[in-house]
């Protein structure tokens, strides 16, 4: 059958071969207008750019940066909107879980998991969508203001892990950039969207307005050891959540392309 088939696609290639010579052929046959670009004119030569931008940041080899590339502007409100995001978030609480399991608590309170707040636990993904979605430079008075309004909503697979880790005997620290003064509504919003049951919920204080995030989250986590807590995991959307000693067992680095902090 084999034999059968390769001859009547030899024919085929000699019939196509005597009616018209092959640069005719290529002629024959109509040129796309926009060959780079997609039905919503968005050039398929950017989403590539996007998505390895997207990865590049991922990996912190973009290191410092303050805003989006302009023309990434649809493709990150696609992805942080979409499925992508959603899938990759699911993929790491998996991964994290799998950790977890293999963890031995002692069951003296004292095996902790550090998670961060904003893009780990809470989404504020509605605050971005009127606000370029990281295309325009941070603006540190309209987002406390939605701070204050503490209705970001849990990000789905964050909240899954959170209770599953909690269900293994793990203790759970919150540790944010967010300032004291936010207290109250970062607890309202946390409860809110489904969190409790933390033991502690660390917060900038006075002494540490100014300081880079990994060094003030590396110092609290020096204290969390001071204290004889072992930090066995580590969810944050920030390099900066992670790195910096004392570091966790290990490190969870979840999804974030619309904004860095150092």
């Amino acid at each position: 059958m084999g034999l059968f088939r390769s001859l009547l696609l030899l024919l085929a290639l000699s019939a196509v071969a005597s009616a018209a010579p092959f640069h005719s052929l290529l002629r024959a046959v109509p040129e796309d207008p926009a060959p780079d670009r997609s039905a919503d004119g968005e050039g398929v030569a950017d989403r590539f750019f996007c998505d390895s931008w997207r990865l590049s940041v991922e990996t912190n080899d973009a290191g410092y940066w303050r805003t989006i590339p302009q023309k990434c502007l649809k493709f990150v409100e696609d992805y942080v909107n979409g499925d992508h995001y959603a899938s990759d978030f699911d993929v790491i609480a998996s991964e994290s879980l799998s950790f977890a399991e293999t963890v031995r608590i002692a069951g003296d309170g004292k095996d902790v998991w550090i998670f961060d707040i904003d893009e780990t636990l809470l989404s504020n993904v509605p605050y971005y969508a009127i606000n370029g979605y990281g295309s325009e430079v941070f603006n540190e008075t309209s987002f406390d203001e939605w701070v204050d309004f503490a209705r970001a909503p849990a990000l789905p697979a964050s909240l899954r892990l959170y209770e599953e880790l909690i269900g293994l005997g793990f203790q759970m620290v919150l540790l944010t950039g967010r300032s004291e003064n936010q207290r109250n509504s970062t607890e309202k919003n946390l409860l809110y969207a489904g969190y409790h049951s933390w033991i502690t919920l660390i917060l900038r204080q006075t002494s540490d307005l100014g300081k880079p995030a990994l060094v003030y989250k590396s110092e609290r986590r020096a204290d969390l050891e001071a204290q004889g807590f072992r930090i066995h995991g580590s969810s944050g959307d920030q390099w900066s959540d992670l790195l910096g000693l004392p570091i966790a067992k290990r490190s969870f680095k979840l999804p974030n392309p619309m904004y860095y902090i150092d």
